[in-house]
């Protein structure tokens, strides 16, 4: 059952059975996902007293033909969570079909097309209401939000950060172009620079592309003032290439762990994350690299510095992160 595919784990947990960050979606409007509702087979059969179903509320018929749109819309997500939660087949083919897999070949279960969520006629595909309800019960499975273009543009800075985390560059400079539509350009500019301390680390490295491309001078000019802070400064010199702003030791530190953790936040493969960020250096320099990470408060050390233990190649660099995981662990101790 979809229960087993929750998330309980961090988000970036390297764990094989994490669902990767999926990109955005694009859905129709809230009346139209209405409107198809109630066209769908089983809603019809409700509506003309053809069909009846005790799993609903006893007010569904009176909903479904006179409610507002997101009491039809609440009506039919729980039908889908109650229908795909508890039959694991059914769910595993949404998630299937959402995830990319061809079309259904073999006979479609009633209940999915009474839904509404498969198309009926060949290729037998999830519908526009079936690409909504996946993304709601895979996102209650997870604990992943799945992104839905247009749906940032009222949302703070951090919001917008974090929802763009998966976001191909097309998608995600339409989204961009939608959430500045009412702002100015300047406040927007200094509005993401100030979610980028919060902000998690693929979080992070997206708010900083954002300001370097995406909103020109106003950009440019809040990332120079960055450079000077502390830690967050170092990450925007290592992303940008300024090498005209050397980091200290314990910056180095926090700088490797922060762009390790975003490949591992956005799903990527633990031995591309090692490759990434080892690249071009040699195993001495990554073992001596490695060795700093002791030094740093970064909160995905630990993680960043178990993934070099568990799959880094050279036992040189295992030997030091471990040995770095226990310097941390001793200083962390002591406060």
């Amino acid at each position: 059952m979809w229960c087993e595919f929750r998330q309980d784990k961090d988000v970036g947990s390297n764990e094989e059975d994490t669902l990767p960050l999926q990109p955005p979606i694009r859905l129709p409007s809230d009346g139209e996902l209405v409107a198809a509702v109630r066209e769908t087979p089983l809603a019809t059969g409700l509506l003309t007293g053809e069909a009846t179903d005790p799993a609903f509320p006893p007010d569904t018929v009176e909903i479904l033909r006179d409610g507002s749109d997101d009491k039809v819309l609440q009506v039919w997500a729980d039908a889908c969570r109650r229908t795909l939660g508890t039959d694991e087949a059914l769910f595993m083919e949404v998630v299937r079909l959402f995830l990319g897999g061809g079309p259904l070949t073999d006979e479609v279960p009633a209940v999915l097309t009474d839904l509404g969520l498969i198309r009926q006629a060949p290729p037998h595909t999830l519908t526009p209401l079936g690409l909504w309800a996946a993304g709601l019960v895979i996102g209650t499975a997870t604990g992943q939000d799945i992104p839905v273009m247009g749906s940032l543009a009222g949302r703070d800075a951090g919001a917008l950060l974090h929802g763009l985390r998966s976001y191909p560059e097309p998608e995600r400079d339409e989204e961009l172009a939608g959430w500045l539509t009412s702002r100015d350009r300047d406040e927007a500019a200094a509005e993401i620079a100030a979610a980028l301390v919060e902000a998690s680390p693929l979080s992070r490295a997206v708010g900083v592309e954002l300001l370097a491309t995406g909103l020109g001078d106003e950009g440019t000019r809040v990332l120079d003032g960055l450079l000077g802070e502390p830690k967050l400064g170092a990450v925007v010199a290592a992303r940008l290439g300024r090498e005209e702003r050397p980091p200290t030791p314990e910056e180095i530190a926090w700088a490797f762990v922060d762009m390790a953790a975003a490949l591992l936040e956005f799903g990527g493969e633990t031995a591309e994350v090692i490759k990434s960020v080892s690249q071009g250096m040699e195993k001495d320099e990554q073992a001596s690299t490695i060795a700093l990470l002791a030094l740093g408060d970064h909160p995905w050390t630990e993680r960043v510095l178990l993934v070099f233990i568990d799959h880094h190649p050279d036992e040189r660099v295992v030997a030091a992160a471990r040995k770095a995981l226990r310097r941390h662990g001793l200083m962390d101790a002591r406060g």
